[in-house]
């Protein structure tokens, strides 16, 4: 009769071994070559004729070996289940040699297997005290606002030259070398961008070009850190890349946007469905949408708090010997020892956070039932569409989401995205929160410098 017996190697670290007795496997293995007998195709028998001796002889050994290890699977699985091991990954083989395996000799055979055990964690949630940002919506705020929705809703016009910083340059972008030569398998890329998204530096060099003008520059010495990081983007580059890398820009096109009036039109346009009698209603509710904004990102701010103060603050001990030997063979993609132990400690930091919010949610019942998961797919689409213009009783938005419930991996990712909000939504609502008033400057840098 098969056992299975356990002992401790390490921290959170046992060692599972599997014996097996010659009973445990040899009928299963008989019926598995008389069942392939019945099925094989061999030049010179017909099909369900060929003798047992024969089969035996061609594929006896290698089904004999997936029978004595898959009666081990089976037994290593049946123990798990019946101990109710909460265990990481599935376990990794201990130096099993497979080529021990004899038909010929049918005997006892050992397996051993090493698995990393969860810990028990304590998390307590009744002490989190956090900062709620408050930022501070200024008339400066409102004015760019209104700025840009007017450049926004304007007029497009092609001048012959470029006369100014709010005119539009589309270019062609080709990467050069230091002595102006093109890059050979370069970067080129058609772009747009405002003349005074350069730094003040090199605005005067753009003065007069029109169409079919070049200019070069480097990026590094063009664009302050800001907009050298949108044009990295751009242009499928780093922002540290970006720093060394010059080009020639080719003008195709100059443009220049008249901006919208302040009237009825330009009101109507920017918030169709809102009441909007007078520049100051309209300023009133840009100001409610922009503190709507920010209000919206405070809270995320909060989020972030308590993932640091749970993930900084909960002691939590790893089978850490075990992880980094599944890193090496358990991933997706092998790797070396040395490369185990460098993402080890960013890897450990991830499984801290995935213990505490399971844990968490199980705590706290969380659910997310599939009309959370419709509402999301609806929110997303509405969310690339820009707005809700068109009703909720299309036809097509349903049969949009009715796919998407279709998609497996997106209904994994929409449940542990929606699962993650309800978290934070009743963590937010327990802990105890400072309401502190803000610039919308020093919001931004907390913002760059803190998150996870």
């Amino acid at each position: 009769m098969a056992t299975v017996t356990r002992e401790n190697i390490g921290l959170l670290n046992d060692k599972l071994t599997v014996k097996l007795t010659k009973e445990d496997y040899f009928p299963a293995f008989e019926k598995s070559l008389k069942n392939y007998a019945k099925s094989a195709n061999i030049p010179g028998f017909r099909k369900g004729m060929v003798p047992a001796g024969v089969v035996k002889k061609m594929y006896g050994q290698s089904v004999f070996t997936d029978e004595v290890l898959r009666t081990v699977e089976k037994e290593l699985n049946s123990y798990l289940g019946k101990e109710q091991l909460d265990i990481f990954a599935q376990p990794l083989p201990m130096e099993n040699d497979a080529r021990g395996i004899d038909m010929n000799n049918p005997a006892e055979y050992e397996f051993a297997f090493e698995i990393g055990l969860k810990p028990e964690i304590n998390i307590d949630t009744n002490q989190l005290k956090v900062t709620k940002y408050k930022v501070q919506v200024t008339d400066e705020m409102v004015n760019e606002e209104v700025e840009r929705l007017q450049t926004r809703h304007g007029k497009m016009t092609e001048p012959e030259t470029v006369t100014g910083d709010d005119n539009v340059l589309n270019v062609n972008f080709v990467e050069v070398d230091a002595t102006g030569n093109e890059v050979e398998g370069g970067i080129v890329k058609d772009n747009s961008l405002l003349v005074k998204y350069f730094n003040e530096a090199t605005r005067p060099k753009l003065m007069g070009l029109k169409k079919d003008d070049s200019v070069t520059i480097n990026l590094n010495e063009s664009f302050d850190e800001k907009e050298r990081n949108t044009i990295a983007a751009d242009l499928g580059i780093t922002a540290e890349d970006a720093a060394s890398k010059s080009f020639k820009l080719v003008v195709t096109k100059v443009g220049h946007v008249e901006k919208a009036e302040l009237n009825d039109e330009f009101f109507k346009a920017v918030y169709p469905t809102n009441e909007i009698n007078s520049e100051a209603d309209f300023r009133a509710a840009l100001k409610a949408e922009i503190e709507k904004y920010y209000d919206q990102q405070a809270r995320n701010q909060v989020h972030d708090q308590i993932y640091h103060i749970l993930v900084d603050h909960t002691h939590i001990e790893f089978p850490e010997n075990f992880l980094k030997k599944w890193l090496q063979t358990g991933a997706e993609k092998p790797k070396t020892a040395e490369e185990a132990e460098k993402e080890y400690p960013s890897f450990a930091n991830q499984l801290k956070w995935t213990l505490i919010s399971s844990k968490l949610i199980a705590d706290d019942k969380i659910e997310v039932t599939p009309e959370d998961i419709k509402a999301f797919a609806k929110a997303q689409l509405f969310g690339y569409m820009g707005m809700n213009t068109f009703g909720d009783d299309q036809p097509w938005i349903e049969d949009y989401i009715n796919k998407m419930m279709k998609d497996q991996k997106y209904v994994e990712d929409s449940y542990h995205r929606i699962s993650t909000e309800k978290l934070f939504e009743a963590l937010e609502a327990k802990a105890q929160a400072t309401e502190e008033p803000i610039s919308a400057e020093d919001f931004a840098a907390k913002l760059h410098h803190h998150h996870h």
